[in-house]
């Protein structure tokens, strides 16, 4: 997979339904994003599943200038390197990050935790603010005692740093959902979701100006989900294609049926929901693929879907004229 940076446009006229807009798919990208307006980088979208072109999970919505991050899985710096230094967009510098949302606390969305915090520590205007279930706080603090020794090297010499307390993560966690906080104008609420026995785990609604999006994090099929997406401009949710789970044994299809959706189920929750576009992230494809996963969402919802893949930018732009709306998708050169 060639280095370079997606971007799509969705095209969302007031009062347009889902179904006018059924015929997008990843193909359809735009040279640039509007700025002044929210966009979504999706920064890897993988699995615990080794993948050689997708990152460990990893999604930032970018509103007012300011980058929001939601879960850290593993090369979310270097998505974030990649996103900034295509677009020149400075909000996605890795050093410019101060907020950071997890789902929960699965390897394959905090191991990327380590490197973005500590990516250019003494030069950071700000420390880092990490936020989500039980346990955050000790992931934090074992992240301060693993970066201990490069600290005190770099504050004992002669090297400039600007704040000597800022590789320090200011972290909050929370027992259970429904808490919610308002940064740079953007309201994020934290929600219960379901995936297996891991309590808690949380998706997140986040609510601009211009803009409502809904991030499902790992979870089955989820009532919640279903209700709080009603209407929302983009929903990113995570999917199992039902073709590669039936090829497992009794053991795994059972667990992965608690933990994670169907692609039939998400069908339904989008058929409920109706969101403006939906867009299919960490998904779960065992011996089948992931365009096996988008079909058979398809298959049953006329709406408007699309694969999530590395580094695409995803932007709802609520009302455009029809001038521009038939020039402004193009395909960024190779």
């Amino acid at each position: 997979m060639s280095k370079r940076i997606y971007f799509l446009l969705i095209l969302l006229c007031a009062g347009c339904s889902a179904s006018t807009l059924k015929t997008i798919d990843s193909t359809l990208f735009l040279s640039s994003v509007d700025e002044k307006k929210t966009f979504v980088v999706m920064l890897g979208t993988g699995t615990p599943v080794p993948d050689r072109v997708r990152a460990g999970p990893s999604i930032a919505i970018v509103h007012g200038g300011k980058a929001i991050v939601f879960d850290a899985g593993s090369g979310v710096n270097q998505r974030l390197i990649e996103a900034w230094k295509s677009t020149g967009i400075s909000a996605l510098n890795p050093k410019n990050i101060e907020h950071i949302f997890l789902t929960h606390l699965h390897s394959d969305h905090t191991t990327g935790l380590p490197a973005l915090a500590a990516h250019y520590w003494w030069r950071r205007d700000n420390q880092l603010h990490l936020y989500g279930p039980t346990g955050t706080v000790a992931l934090a603090n074992g992240y301060e005692q693993f970066i201990a020794g490069d600290v005190a090297l770099r504050t004992s010499g002669n090297q400039p740093v600007k704040d000597p307390n800022s590789y320090k993560i200011i972290s909050k966690e929370y027992q259970t959902g429904g808490w919610q906080t308002s940064i740079n104008g953007i309201t994020i609420q934290a929600l219960n979701v379901p995936h297996g026995d891991i309590e808690p785990a949380f998706g997140y609604k986040i609510t601009t100006p211009d803009s409502t999006i809904l991030i499902s994090g790992d979870t089955s099929a989820s009532t919640t989900i279903a209700t709080q997406a009603a209407g929302v401009d983009i929903l990113i949710h995570e999917v199992v294609a039902e073709s590669g789970l039936d090829q497992l044994d009794t053991f795994w299809k059972k667990y992965h049926s608690s933990s994670h959706t169907l692609s039939s189920e998400l069908a339904g929750i989008a058929q409920k929901s109706q969101p403006r576009i939906l867009v299919l992230n960490h998904v779960l494809y065992y011996q089948a693929s992931a365009e096996d996963a988008l079909e058979e969402v398809k298959s049953a919802y006329a709406g408007a879907v699309i694969l999530a893949e590395d580094l695409m930018m995803i932007q709802s732009l609520r009302s455009v004229s029809s001038k521009h709306a038939k020039t402004a998708v193009q395909q960024l050169p190779k």
